[in-house]
């Protein structure tokens, strides 16, 4: 199995549950509120752990996030190359989640995951185990130069552009990226169009246009929500899935991040694309079922008990 160093944020997460998102000059109250471990790169940590990848978490975090580490950990996250850093507070983010349908809205402080300097970068990634696949997403300061620094190592690079800002698609960063891994608003960052709702046709255009953007050998994955996943890779077969459906969703908030680990791991582990495909989607239609980011990740046997129905259903 190959190994997975995740460079990315760990936050922790503020949820209050809400009858809807709330508007400007609106005041709503909360039924609940809870606090949770989150952040887009641990809940991939997170989520990789529970697929059973081996996989490392470089970061940053404040003292106040020492028990997010222990969290990473309980799950078989090594988090050896994360900082505890007593200059900063850990990033933090406020989750409203509509109490019907599960959508959400994120107010991100980014802390502690915004002081990742390039000695920090230099010094992972030179130490790190070669021909091993970086994770990476857009939570963290100076992604660019760690997608340029990565270049002179034997990694397999994978990004996911969360959340997009232009300046990633500048001075030719994703030309850098061996799989990009993208939603359709991300997408429609990159390719500087609206997102749209709508069928295959819709999600053709969009791959076609975020061709532009990266090297001809690039592989991108496109999630769709509801609509499902396609995973376009140049010179072979494009695979689609549809969403798939473990019951009513509570919170979406972990879904993509579920989706992402889940389909690296079983990759990791040398699974064909197809079947980590089907992995991941029974992996985040479960994730959508509980409450919270990191918590609602689902185990592997969670998975593995759906996998053989996923698959007879497909």
């Amino acid at each position: 199995m190959r190994k997975i160093l995740n460079f990315g944020s760990l936050n922790i997460d503020h949820v209050y549950t809400v009858p809807g998102i709330v508007q400007p000059g609106q005041t709503l109250p909360s039924s609940t509120y809870q606090i949770h471990s989150g952040g887009k790169g641990g809940n991939q940590s997170a989520a990789l752990a529970k697929a059973g990848a081996e996989v490392f978490h470089a970061g940053r975090v404040g003292t106040d996030g020492i028990h997010l580490l222990e969290h990473l950990e309980s799950l078989g996250v090594d988090t050896h190359w994360t900082i505890v850093d007593p200059l900063e507070k850990t990033g933090h983010a406020i989750i409203q989640v509509e109490d019907q349908g599960g959508e959400n809205a994120i107010l991100l402080y980014p802390g502690a995951n915004y002081r990742i300097d390039l000695d920090q970068i230099s010094s992972t990634i030179d130490d790190f185990f070669p021909d091993s696949i970086l994770l990476l997403q857009n939570e963290i300061s100076n992604i660019a130069s760690l997608l340029d620094i990565s270049q002179a190592h034997s990694f397999e690079v994978v990004l996911n552009p969360a959340p997009y800002t232009p300046d990633l698609g500048q001075r030719g960063h994703l030309e850098h990226v061996d799989l990009l891994i993208v939603n359709e608003s991300e997408a429609a960052g990159i390719c500087d169009a609206p997102a749209e709702s709508g069928g295959p046709l819709d999600a053709a255009k969009m791959l076609a246009a975020l061709r532009c953007h990266v090297r001809d050998s690039t592989q991108i994955l496109l999630t769709l929500g509801t609509r499902g996943a396609i995973l376009d890779a140049p010179g072979q077969r494009q695979i689609s899935v549809a969403a798939y459906n473990a019951g009513p969703a509570l919170d979406t908030t972990a879904a993509g991040d579920t989706f992402i680990g889940f389909f690296l791991a079983a990759r990791a582990a040398g699974s064909a694309d197809e079947v980590a495909m089907h992995r991941a989607r029974v992996a985040a239609a479960l994730c959508v079922t509980a409450p919270g980011a990191m918590d609602s990740i689902p185990s592997k046997s969670q998975v593995d008990a759906l996998t053989h129905c996923d698959r007879d259903d497909s």
